[in-house]
């Protein structure tokens, strides 16, 4: 679940996770590397999109939900091989079309790596599926290169600090820890918001984080302090509570 700074939900972002009948559930840094490495990545991506789409649709489509689901967004990482498939965009179209569901309640998350190897062709298929409605965020932003070249050109609506940042936001300024994250964080906030940005947390476990996030002007959060990720029925249950 991501939620905003008044703590209402907004938005979720589709994990994926591998059931294993003898080890149980599977973490995906277990097995995207070799998904990335093998290109069954693709696939897999495909597949993701598919049912994360299936989600919101059937929530958007059921009376139950419409009291949380009507307006919500749902992010889904997309990998950099993925996005360079020649027909990645076609298919999220064919998608988006056949559920008959909004495009701009869907959100494509995206890291450095998908900009490094062809900024333009990158900003061609943004460029395509913006004009559907469809939104993108930049994932784990802080982490890479973050450079503002990008920044100023990519058609981007959110910028998602790494968790990274996050679980240090306390640490005293001689704390032996470099610069205190608080203050990278404040400089983030700022930069986005004049560049028209939203700014996402995620990894927030405490409220002392959240209070401090918020004292940025940080805007929307995801973390443990909420709930940890739920399968499909537990998050229907969670968000109806609420």
């Amino acid at each position: 679940p991501q939620l905003n700074a008044l703590g209402q939900l907004v938005g979720v972002e589709a994990l994926v996770r591998w059931q294993d009948p003898q080890r149980g559930l599977v973490s995906p840094a277990q097995f995207i590397p070799d998904a990335e490495a093998s290109g069954l990545i693709v696939p897999l991506g495909h597949w993701v999109l598919e049912e994360a789409f299936g989600a919101l649709h059937r929530w958007q489509t059921d009376p139950a939900c419409s009291s949380w689901a009507r307006d919500l967004t749902m992010a889904v990482n997309v990998s950099a091989r993925q996005f360079r498939e020649p027909d990645f965009t076609g298919r999220v179209e064919n998608l988006v079309s056949r559920l008959g569901i909004s495009a701009a309640s869907l959100e494509l998350e995206l890291t450095e790596s998908v900009l490094v190897d062809d900024l333009e062709a990158t900003l061609e298929k943004m460029a395509r599926l913006r004009r559907h409605g469809m939104r993108f965020a930049l994932d784990d932003f802080g982490t890479g290169y973050s450079s503002l070249a990008y920044l100023k050109r990519l058609t981007i609506d959110v910028l998602k600090i790494d968790r990274s940042f996050i679980m240090d936001i306390d640490a005293p300024e001689q704390s032996g820890q470099g610069k205190r994250p608080a203050v990278l964080i404040d400089a983030i906030v700022a930069m986005a918001h004049k560049l028209g940005l939203r700014v996402l947390a995620e990894g927030v476990e405490t409220d002392a984080q959240r209070e401090r996030l918020r004292r940025s002007g940080c805007d929307l959060f995801q973390g443990y302090l909420f709930s940890r990720p739920l399968p499909e029925a537990e998050l229907r249950a969670w968000a109806a509570r609420r």
